[in-house]
This record gives structure tokens, C-alpha cells and sequence, in this order.
């Protein structure tokens, strides 16, 4: 039986991961941050400004273009997405999740919330 870090590896194997500073000039440029992090995390460490904020729980659904309770930014198959949890494990494995939902153009951050913040890049309390 494949343990979670064998999972883990598969996942990022299929990934293009960004770093922080990757995914902040995604985002500038039109691409959807996802933070999957808990409101629990946000509240206590910060939000990312102009991040989208989509529980875990409930990614799959808000995120596939042929979901009747997606957002919509999640217009096509071909949307980036760049989700970032606190530090890069969830991530992987919810981009993984995209994109055997058909979004080619999921991925994570390296290092995730944690990374972000040690870069310096912008975080609202």
C-alpha cells in the first residue's frame, strides 16, 4: 500500500510548482491564487491580498468549469490556477486533484503561506 509521502511525491511529479515570488507575478498578471488554508490559519498569520479563499472541502467543485456551484473565474479548462496552503503539502495534493479534473494549468507553492511570507511578499492581518 503506497504511503501519503509516496502519494505526495506522485503528485508534485505531475507539477510545475512556482515559488512565491512566481506565483505573486501569476497572480499580477491574471492568475488565481487559491488559498486553501483555514480561516483558522488566515486569521491568525494573514491573507494574501486578492487571493481567492476556497475551503478545501469544497475546492473541487467551486474550481471545475463544469460545476454547477463554480465560481466564476473557473471559466475553462485552460484557467492557471496557483493554490497555496500553509506550507506545500495540502497544495500538491489539490492541484493533483484539479488536474485529474482536467485543469492543465493547476499547480501549488513551493513552501506555501510560510515561503510567501518569507519573501516578503504582501500579507494584510
Amino acid at each position: 500500500m503506497p504511503t501519503i509521502d509516496d502519494v505526495l511525491a506522485a503528485a508534485r511529479r505531475r507539477l510545475d510548482r512556482v515559488t512565491p515570488e512566481q506565483a505573486s507575478a501569476e497572480q499580477s498578471q491574471g492568475a488565481l491564487l487559491v488559498d486553501t488554508r483555514t480561516s483558522e490559519q488566515r486569521a491568525r498569520d494573514g491573507v494574501i491580498p486578492a487571493a481567492l479563499v476556497i475551503d478545501r472541502t469544497v475546492l473541487e467543485w467551486r474550481l471545475d468549469p463544469t460545476s454547477p456551484t463554480r465560481l466564476p473565474q473557473a471559466n475553462g479548462h485552460d484557467v492557471r490556477v496557483i493554490l497555496i496552503c500553509a506550507q506545500g503539502y495540502s497544495s500538491s495534493l489539490a492541484a493533483a486533484s484539479l488536474q485529474d479534473l482536467g485543469l492543465v494549468n493547476a499547480t501549488d507553492v513551493v513552501g506555501g503561506f510560510e515561503a510567501w511570507k518569507a519573501a516578503g511578499l504582501p500579507v494584510e492581518t
